[in-house]
């Protein structure tokens, strides 16, 4: 069926070129916009950048230069600047003033015509814009593209797609197939996670985004998707940035396929500057890549590779297939960048299917001799499969490392944490390959209660006195298996409990915010409250006692849950992807109704029913959601959004570090998402995490918020 429609699509790409007509048109409406982009890619080097009206390319007020060794906080402040002093000099020009004019004033007025109205000034000043040099990287990606060019050229063929879209990855990668972007678009096509994961494996081991021969593949069938929905190659092109749909709304409202007129008439809240420029910038970068020689002098374009496949019949650890290759790690993940960081530090295996590639001058004896040699121990049949832990007040790293029986520089690396001694209370640590603590077998306490020792685990405690999790949990009414504390009391499965054991164990309720206390003696926070609210629910369901020795009455009980309730009630931490009372879990950024159902095993429309939702509605960072558990446990759904969260924050922390923080007031008008996206241009989870206490959903004007600052990552 594939190779059919591949036949179709490229007859009609054959019909369409003998009928004269361009499959690559150039409109001359947009030809400012192509110089312009040539320029950007030829002319200004990353050092530089142009401040330029966003409608027309060809007034430019001035080019931008930056310093050596400037941050990126400094920078964009330079920037913001710059374009200050421009709005200025044309709000003053706008209300008419044309004699005794600064120098200044009269530069901006000369980048217009003559007869330039004081309308079109005053617009002017809300269209003031910086655009960042590429040529420096544009060089670079030119040269890069040699190891890739002729696998692109026939694999865009094969899909009946023009190979002339080979100039693509100029556009949105400069060609790095490491390329990650501040909104989470990945690799040499920067596809976002939700539009690869119709094409590619996107999950906590496998990125195929980052794989510059798989995401070729995934690009090429969008693109020539892209084409079946709106028939002509510019629309496609801007389809890659817009999406079909969007541009399929375009050609409904205008009634015409013309990208010119697209580009110049068609408003959208969504359609901004970036997909109005996005197939000039396309124009631009395929001449360029034409005649690159031209613009750049003599290249020497790195050579294709020639690899050794090796699919995986078994789950491997890394280092087990670097030994038994005779290839060290860091080779093996560089040609192999859709493993992601947690196979590589151990927390993952390479997976079963995985076809490996090495290269071919690297591989001394067969394939199959050299997997023969690894030891049956290290054939696994099973992925690792994570644990998480939420950091309570008082932790420290070493203290969790040493809760678990794994290193702590290991917990550095699989988290991505910037510092060992900067975790908070509320964060989700992953816990991968947790192995087995060595406990001593105990005969339980005589009186069948145990006292929760430092370090001490729900599974420890279980091990020690041969019982499962399960029944210590079920028995003790325990509601998450990660969260007992030191002094805390707990009954022991099968152990002969009398009832005057029973009731000393209950005179002295020790609950897990006296535990916190005794750590870390700081007032007790909303969570503490939370916690001491369940803890003492749960005490009189057990029949104990008040802390005045007198046995609890129905309405204490009533009012003890009624608290509980309560102390549920306020939005957690960003971190809190827990499920609560009636299926309900709370909404965190990065998320969609999609995503849910996905997890959940279900229709998203079964979950608007749920929710009284209309088709279409946005769902509200820190408010709450029903669920529908009925296809997928508890804690697997938790286990899903958890691993979605980690790969988000993996990916990014991958690409940016934070080098400090700045406050923000919230202005009139201004919303969380343009905050983040345009002005800081950092992803909302993160803003989120920085401003635990904020309810994202309903953020007054005037509020002080902390901004973190984020620059690249060298090399």
């Amino acid at each position: 069926m594939l190779r059919i429609q591949t036949l179709i699509l490229a007859l009609l790409l054959a019909c369409v070129a003998a009928g004269g007509e361009e499959l690559l048109p150039r409109p001359p409406g947009l030809e400012p916009n192509v110089r312009f982009w040539k320029r950007i890619y030829t002319q200004v080097g990353g050092d530089a950048g142009l401040i330029h009206d966003s409608e027309k390319l060809d007034v430019v007020y001035q080019e931008l230069r930056f310093p050596a060794g400037l941050s990126q906080r400094s920078r964009d402040r330079k920037v913001k600047h710059a374009k200050e002093r421009v709005r200025a000099s044309l709000k003053r020009l706008a209300s008419g003033k044309r004699t005794g004019l600064s120098a200044e004033d009269l530069a901006v007025l000369s980048r217009w015509p003559r007869d330039v109205s004081n309308a079109t000034l005053r617009a002017a000043a809300r269209d003031v814009r910086f655009q960042l040099g590429q040529a420096d990287k544009f060089r670079a990606g030119l040269i890069r593209a040699g190891a890739w060019r002729d696998y692109i050229h026939a694999t865009l063929s094969e899909r009946g797609v023009p190979t002339e879209l080979a100039a693509l990855p100029h556009v949105e990668s400069s060609y790095n197939p490491k390329a990650y972007s501040r909104i989470g678009a990945a690799g040499l096509w920067q596809f976002t996670r939700d539009t690869g994961r119709r094409y590619l494996r996107v999950d906590l081991v496998v990125d195929e985004r980052m794989d510059p021969f798989k995401s070729t593949e995934a690009a090429a069938r969008l693109l020539s998707d892209n084409y079946q929905i709106v028939q002509t190659w510019p629309l496609a092109i801007t389809a890659y940035n817009h999406g079909a749909s969007g541009m399929r709304r375009a050609v409904q409202k205008l009634g015409t396929r013309d990208i010119a007129t697209i580009v110049r008439k068609y408003r959208s809240r969504t359609f901004g500057f970036a997909s109005r420029n996005f197939y000039a910038s396309f124009l631009a970068a395929l001449e360029v890549d034409r005649k690159a020689e031209r613009y750049f002098g003599p290249l020497q374009h790195d050579p294709p590779l020639e690899y050794v496949f090796v699919e995986m019949p078994h789950f491997y650890p890394a280092k087990s297939l670097g030994k038994a290759l005779g290839v060290d790690l860091a080779t093996l993940r560089e040609h192999n960048s859709a493993l992601r960081p947690s196979v590589w530090t151990g927390g993952k295996h390479v997976p079963r299917g995985f076809s490996l590639r090495v290269p071919a001058d690297l591989v001394r004896e067969p394939v199959p001799q050299l997997l023969a040699k690894i030891p049956e121990s290290e054939r696994l049949t099973k992925q690792h499969r994570d644990r998480f832990y939420k950091v309570r007040r008082g932790d420290t790293l070493s203290a969790i490392a040493r809760r678990f029986n794994v290193r702590e520089s290991q917990l550095v690396a699989i988290n991505n944490l910037r510092s060992r001694h900067r975790i908070r209370a509320g964060q989700v640590l992953v816990l991968p390959g947790v192995a087995p603590v060595n406990v001593r077998r105990e005969d339980p306490p005589d009186d069948g209660i145990y006292r929760v020792r430092r370090g001490d685990t729900v599974s420890i405690i279980a091990r020690r006195f041969g019982t499962s999790e399960e029944k210590l949990v079920a028995l003790n009414g325990l509601r998450d298996r990660n969260r007992i504390a030191v002094g805390q009391r707990l009954k022991i499965p099968g152990a002969a409990t009398s009832p005057s054991a029973s009731g000393t164990a209950a005179s002295e309720p020790v609950t897990v915010a006296s535990a916190a206390r005794e750590t870390a003696p700081a007032a007790p926070s909303r969570a503490d409250s939370k916690e001491r609210a369940q803890a003492s629910a749960g005490a009189e369901a057990e029949g104990q006692e008040t802390s005045n020795g007198q046995p609890r009455t129905r309405s204490q009980a009533e009012a003890l849950e009624s608290a509980a309730r309560a102390a549920e009630s306020p939005a957690p931490e960003p971190s809190d992807y827990a499920i609560h009372t009636n299926d309900r879990i709370t909404v965190q950024a990065a998320e969609t109704l999609g995503h849910y159902a996905e997890w959940l095993e279900v229709r998203a429309s079964r979950l608007r029913a749920l929710n009284g939702m209309r088709y279409g509605q946005d769902l509200v960072i820190g408010r709450p959601l029903r669920v529908d558990l009925s296809r997928v446990a508890p804690e697997e759904f938790e286990r899903r959004r958890l691993e979605y969260h980690r790969s988000l924050q993996e990916e990014f922390f991958d690409a940016y570090i934070v080098t400090g923080t700045e406050r923000h007031i919230l202005r009139r008008g201004e919303t969380i998402w343009e905050l983040a996206t345009r002005e800081y241009r950092v992803p909302v989870w993160l803003l989120r995490q920085y401003n635990p206490d904020l309810d994202f959903g309903a953020l007054p004007a005037g509020v002080a918020m902390v901004v973190p600052i984020i620059e690249p990552r060298s090399g």
